[in-house]
């Protein structure tokens, strides 16, 4: 084989397990966030959530359901991670939108057992996403194992999210990374309660193929898509309201005070 045939080879090799543009994309609902992503969350690669606070669980939830669709969804977990931070919750999932019937937890020993069990789920090109959730700084997850999970998933089309808690953000070949933390969520009537919908500040820290940015992205659960945050008005409130200590007369004020 010549030289010109080795350099053909080669580029027919990163054209096959690079980024290639033709993955589908997995639009978020925002026009801000899909402007800088290129048009959505891109299927079939690597994408980090950092946790800012106790609120990126639930952003990484909403990323897999928005992946899986009515496919399977992976969650994979070392077990030492529900005594830090909480058990899964299948009404919740159902509350995000997401379909419990669907969802299969995986419990490995440690971080090491669940990166083998995360290249296995990955190599089979009928599940919707993987969400794997590691914590801390094992030296299992190291580059070459961010590659391979890059690598199968480029190669069955399966959409990896990898949740990071209580850790550091460290090179890794991931194609997005974010840092999420808890944003004030707005209130709305459904179902004839009041309850506020998830709410996130979002911030696009890495992006291989785009600019980074900052976001406020609202989760809808109707349509399994974010939104911004609505700006809405509010009226006063319509009862009384006691005068203040200083309008009354000195009598008035004694016979208020505790």
């Amino acid at each position: 084989m010549n030289k010109c045939e080795k350099i053909a080879g080669f580029r027919q090799f990163l054209a096959r397990y690079s980024l290639p543009q033709a993955r589908p994309f997995l639009p978020f609902g925002v026009a801000a966030a899909d402007q800088a992503l290129g048009g959505g969350l891109i299927a079939g690669a690597l994408h980090e959530v950092y946790a800012a606070d106790w609120t990126a669980g639930g952003f990484a939830a909403c990323l897999a359901i928005l992946a899986a669709g009515s496919k399977p969804l992976f969650w994979v977990r070392p077990d030492y991670e529900p005594l830090e931070y909480g058990a899964l919750y299948a009404q919740g999932l159902a509350e995000l939108g997401g379909h419990p019937e669907n969802l299969f937890l995986v419990r490995t020993a440690n971080a090491t057992e669940a990166l083998s069990a995360a290249n296995d789920i990955l190599a089979c090109p009928h599940v919707g996403a993987l969400l794997l959730e590691i914590s801390g700084q094992p030296k299992a997850l190291d580059m070459v194992a961010g590659r391979r999970l890059n690598f199968i998933a480029g190669e069955t089309g399966v959409t990896p999210i990898l949740l990071r808690e209580g850790a550091e953000a460290l090179p890794s070949a991931a194609l997005t990374r974010w840092h999420i933390s808890s944003a004030p969520s707005q209130m709305t009537s459904l179902g004839g309660e009041d309850w506020g919908l998830p709410s996130f500040k979002a911030e696009l820290v890495r992006n291989r193929l785009g600019p980074a940015g900052s976001f406020h992205l609202t989760w809808n659960p109707e349509n399994g898509l974010f939104r911004e945050p609505a700006r809405e008005q509010y009226a006063p409130y319509p009862g009384h309201m006691a005068a203040a200590s200083f309008d009354r007369p000195a009598e008035e004020k004694r016979r208020f005070a505790f």
